[in-house]
């Protein structure tokens, strides 16, 4: 499998879902690409109750916002139903139902490990926060860095702390931000303290456990893909 991308088959088993006052067993899986059209979705609403709109149809959301209404009405459907005939969805309670549907309606602890550059900015990116997701420490085994912080004040801790650190506050998601040549021990370290999902900026394969949930995100190959394209799709007639 390339690194970064979001094959079909990968997929999130979903057992009972609220809609309203109507609870539904859902027996199929939910895919990957479900899930992160759902996360466009939710940008999507927050954006339409920010302006001060309060009811929108399926047809009205693809339209404003470059999506398939077919598609939206059968990603909700695995969930329940939620529209209103003749009204459509009403946003705010939308929204709402999402946030619980992607885990979004607590807050999520997240940490950092590797301190570079890279790791360094994603730990201060202020979206995380309004999200939902904090950004509780940065985790390191440079001299030089350990016992600092961030510009935002997450703090570095060395990285043989990780296990007692998990195990004391609790850590729900870890984002790896190491060299290649490391990545792999590194992962299993935070395997070991009983992280169960990883978003990894680390290049090569690693592996995890049936239990752990890694997700990948290779900003070469997503340049090479930009790269493709202006080599092949940006045919000037010559």
């Amino acid at each position: 499998m390339i690194a970064g991308s979001v094959p079909e088959r990968l997929c999130y088993p979903v057992s009972l879902v609220k809609s309203g006052n109507k609870r539904r067993v859902v027996t199929e899986q939910v895919s990957e690409l479900t899930t992160s059209r759902l996360s466009i979705y939710l940008r999507c609403l927050t954006r339409l109750e920010q302006a001060g709109v309060e009811t929108v149809s399926s047809q009205g959301l693809a339209e404003q916002f470059h999506l398939n209404a077919a598609q939206i009405r059968k990603d909700l459907a695995y969930f329940g139903e939620f529209g209103v005939r003749g009204v459509g969805y009403v946003v705010k309670d939308l929204r709402l139902q999402l946030r619980k549907i992607l885990g979004l309606d607590r807050r999520l602890k997240v940490a950092v490990v590797g301190a570079g550059k890279l790791g360094q900015a994603l730990a201060d990116y202020p979206g995380f926060g309004r999200e939902g997701f904090e950004v509780v420490a940065m985790f390191d085994t440079d001299p030089a860095k350990v016992g600092q912080h961030s510009r935002s004040g997450i703090p570095i801790l060395h990285s043989r702390t990780l296990w007692a650190f998990a195990t004391r506050t609790g850590i729900d998601i870890a984002v790896l931000a190491v060299p290649g040549d490391v990545a792999q021990d590194v992962l299993d370290l935070i395997v070991a303290a009983g992280v169960r999902a990883v978003l990894n900026f680390s290049p090569g394969g690693l592996r995890v456990p049936e239990t752990v949930k890694l997700k990948h995100v290779d900003l070469t190959v997503s340049l090479e893909g930009l790269s493709f394209f202006l080599a092949h799709g940006g045919d000037d007639g010559a």
